[in-house]
């Protein structure tokens, strides 16, 4: 169990690093949305590229983020039953969830995601769109996300096989830390106070 507590560990750390840095894809995927909207009301030009880069970064945020959210339970869960279980009948909900029924479903999109993926890579594939993106990038988000939400799957699963057999604390309490919304503010601030200081400098 020691070692599986060690890879749930690392996984955990993998999909934090991820999901502390994801946020920027959202905030790129704004700020190009804005720019495209001014440039296209302003001078009455616009680009397929600018629309589908937009997807691009959301898909991304959205896909590869999925991991990092199951590791921060926020994902949607209705608790019509298992709020009425006790703290290990919840846990065995958790389990059998892990193990019976998003551990087939990411299997099942990796394998049918990774031919596609690789298909539209080999063949080039392009948006049918004028001016559109190669598509294979988007692609790829399909088997990265699934694979690191089937690895953080794994990772929960452990620390509630764990929990229950009293080696580690209660993995569903959410210990209380900064928000990736947070963190980003903090990093843009920090940029903002460097570029003032050496423009003063």
């Amino acid at each position: 169990m020691r070692a599986l507590l060690k890879f749930s560990n690392a996984v955990d750390w993998l999909n934090t690093q991820i999901g502390k840095h994801v946020i920027w894809l959202i905030l790129a995927s704004t700020v190009i949305s804005g720019v495209n909207a001014i440039v296209r009301k302003v001078f009455n030009v616009s680009s397929n590229a600018y629309l589908e880069v937009q997807w691009y970064l959301f898909a991304a945020s959205f896909l590869i983020a999925a991991g990092y959210t199951l590791l921060q339970n926020e994902h949607v869960k209705i608790d019509v039953l298992s709020s009425r279980l006790s703290k290990r009948g919840q846990i065995w909900v958790d389990i059998i969830g892990f193990a019976f029924f998003l551990t087939p479903v990411c299997l099942a999109i990796l394998y049918y995601g990774i031919p596609f993926f690789m298909q539209g890579f080999r063949s080039g594939e392009m948006s049918g769109n004028a001016g559109g993106l190669i598509r294979w990038p988007v692609y790829a988000m399909i088997p990265l996300g699934f694979t690191l939400l089937l690895l953080q799957g794994w990772s929960e699963l452990i620390k509630r096989i764990a929990f229950l057999q009293g080696l580690i604390e209660d993995p569903t309490v959410k210990k209380v830390e900064k928000t990736a919304e947070e963190e980003l503010a903090e990093a843009i601030r920090r940029l903002a106070e460097t570029k003032t200081n050496t423009n003063v400098g």
